[in-house]
């Protein structure tokens, strides 16, 4: 498999640097599964996130991050005991990595592999010419991580990749994907930028018809609400879809859209599709969000 690497990269028809990067990722990411399913890890966590919809589902856009979620809790949780898995499935691509836990931030337990992407770009036969202008400190970062603590209530179905060789992955359906965005958009801190992505997602889910899993999205609310309260979230009375809808509507009022733009512009092929995007635009949205 010492080409496949090599590949699987120029299958995406790299340009640039910068989409040579961006397609190191991708499929970097895919050997990161690839070693965690030879390991096993799928018994015990499965995958969600802009990556897992992106592979299994079709989201147009670029994800940077892996995100799993343990199928019960489990505090003492750590990546270690895969960390060689991952390793050894890299180093037959001829890429070295390091990786390491990093401190645990609540109830998410995350990890970071690093790996030179001179070499990198090398290993995949960009030209030394191109490479040259690639400083020699620069990094490929990828960031997973596994919530510890999870509200259960989410379901899973096992769903194949076939490269770079065919294996299965256990992933969140599409309607818990949906209702773990919409809590994102609903508890995510505001006093940082705007995360564009989430709201990029949130078209995706409604372009495709997916529906939000009501009894999911309303746990996870009652396990973390700290923003939704301001909303007018109460955990003691059972969530409906008027009151969801009515929550994230307010949600779309104090939506910064210029900052949601550009925080997700990197990330988007057709970038016109932006240029669309109001409040107005975003409230008609969710009058068409649907839920089971």
């Amino acid at each position: 498999m010492a080409d496949t690497l090599a590949a699987l990269v120029a299958k995406r028809h790299p340009r640039s640097l910068e989409e040579y990067d961006q397609s190191l990722r991708e499929v970097i990411q895919q050997f990161i599964l690839l070693a965690l399913w030879r390991g096993k890890f799928f018994n015990e966590a499965a995958f969600y996130g802009g990556t897992a919809l992106r592979l299994f589902y079709g989201l147009d856009r670029f994800s940077e991050d892996l995100d799993f979620t343990l199928l019960a809790p489990s505090l003492g949780f750590r990546f270690d005991p895969w960390f060689e898995y991952i390793k050894k499935e890299l180093a037959a691509q001829g890429l070295e990595v390091k990786i390491k836990n990093s401190k645990k931030a609540r109830t998410i337990q995350p990890a970071f592999l690093r790996t030179e992407t001179k070499k990198a770009l090398l290993i995949v036969g960009v030209a030394d010419k191109l490479a040259a202008a690639v400083p020699s400190n620069k990094l490929i970062k990828i960031k997973f991580e596994a919530d510890t603590e999870p509200p259960l209530g989410f379901t899973t179905e096992n769903k194949f990749l076939l490269e770079p060789i065919p294996f299965s992955v256990k992933v969140l359906t599409p309607e818990s994907l949906f209702a773990g965005k919409f809590h994102a958009i609903l508890e995510r801190e505001w006093k940082q930028r705007v995360k564009g992505r989430d709201w990029y997602d949130l078209v995706f889910f409604v372009r495709n018809n997916i529906p939000v899993k009501l009894d999911y999205l309303s746990k996870k609310l009652r396990a973390f609400n700290e923003q939704s309260k301001s909303l007018g979230y109460d955990p003691n009375i059972p969530l409906s879809n008027d009151r969801a809808i009515s929550m994230l509507e307010q949600r779309i009022q104090q939506l910064n859209v210029e900052s949601a733009k550009n925080e997700v512009y990197p990330f988007v092929e057709d970038k016109d599709q932006l240029n669309l995007w109001s409040q107005e635009f975003f409230l008609d949205i969710a009058h068409r969000i649907r839920f089971v």
